[in-house]
C-alpha cells in the first residue's frame, strides 16, 4: 500500500468517530508506530485530524477529547497561559473559573490567593480543598462526563444570582470571525451565563484552538476583555484577529497576553 492510500484509510478510521492509537494502526498497516506518527503528523498538519496521547481523533463537528486526553496535550503552553492569568488576580477578589484543562492550571497559580472561587468544575474545586485562604463555591448542575463540568439549568439558575470580578472562560474553538465555540450546547448556554456574570471577561485558549470551528456558538471576541493565549499563536491568526479587534500584544515570562479592546 502506498503511503498516500494509507494515509486516506486512516483519515476515513478516524472520522468515524471513534480514537484511533498508534499501537492498533501499527498492527492494522503492519507498519512501524514511527511511521503511523509521521503520517498522523502530516493529516494533523493538512487540518484533517487531530492528534491526541498516543492516537488521533476527528476534527469534524461534534467530537471532543475526553478531559485526560486535555489534560495532557500542549501542558506547558497552558502552564505559561495559567502565569499569566494568575498574575491578573488580587487578593480580596471573587474568582469564577470554567472548567477546563487551561482553567485547572490556573487553579493550581491561584492557592496561595485570598480570594473566593466559584466553578462548575470538580477538579478545581479539589484544589483548593486544603487551602484556608480560598472560599470555594461549587456549582451544581448536571455533569458532563466527558469533560468533568457541571452545567444545564442549575448551574445557570445560580450564576443569575451571582457577579464576579473577574471572569476565566475556556473554549474548545476560535474563529477569528465566528467567535468561540464548543460542541455541546448545553455546555456552551452555561459558559453565556458565565459571561454574564463577571464584570471583567477572560478567555484562556491555547493556540491550537485558533482558526478553528465547533458546533455551538458562545459569544464574539468582541464580548471579551481579555484574550490569553501562548506564543505559539502565528502571525497569520495574529492577523486575522487584527483585522476584527484592536490588538495589544504583551510578551511576559514566555507567554503572550491579548487584548480584544
Amino acid at each position: 500500500m502506498f503511503a498516500a492510500e494509507r494515509k486516506m484509510e486512516i483519515l476515513q478510521l478516524v472520522n468515524t468517530g471513534n480514537p484511533v492509537t498508534v499501537t492498533s494502526l501499527s498492527q492494522r498497516f503492519g507498519i512501524s508506530e514511527s511511521t503511523v506518527r509521521r503520517d498522523l503528523q502530516e493529516l494533523e498538519d493538512s487540518g484533517l485530524i487531530q492528534r491526541t496521547h498516543g492516537g488521533a481523533i476527528s476534527v469534524q463537528t461534534g467530537f471532543e477529547m475526553s478531559f485526560q486526553e486535555k489534560e495532557v496535550r500542549l501542558l506547558t503552553e497552558k502552564r505559561q497561559i495559567a502565569m499569566l492569568a494568575a498574575d491578573l488576580v488580587q487578593d480580596g477578589e471573587t474568582i469564577l473559573l470554567d472548567s477546563g484543562t487551561t482553567t485547572l492550571e490556573i487553579a493550581r497559580l491561584l492557592r496561595n490567593k485570598k480570594i473566593t472561587v466559584a466553578t462548575n468544575s470538580m477538579d478545581i474545586a479539589q484544589v483548593f480543598g486544603d487551602e484556608a485562604g480560598v472560599e470555594i463555591l461549587l456549582l451544581g448542575g448536571t455533569l458532563r462526563k466527558n469533560t468533568r463540568s457541571l452545567v444545564g439549568g442549575l448551574t445557570n439558575d445560580a450564576l443569575r444570582r451571582m457577579c464576579f470580578d473577574k471572569v476565566f472562560l475556556a473554549a474548545n474553538a476560535i474563529d477569528a470571525e465566528f467567535g468561540i465555540t464548543t460542541p455541546n450546547l448545553t455546555e456552551a448556554e452555561t459558559k453565556q451565563y458565565m459571561l454574564h456574570a463577571g464584570k471583567e471577561k477572560f478567555l484562556a485558549a491555547d493556540h491550537s484552538k485558533f482558526g478553528q470551528k465547533s458546533l455551538c456558538r458562545v459569544c464574539g471576541l468582541e464580548d471579551l476583555d481579555l484574550l490569553i493565549t501562548d506564543t505559539g499563536l502565528t502571525e497569520a491568526d495574529a492577523k486575522q484577529l487584527g483585522a476584527l479587534v484592536e490588538l495589544r500584544t504583551e510578551t511576559i515570562g514566555g507567554g503572550r497576553v491579548t487584548a480584544c479592546e
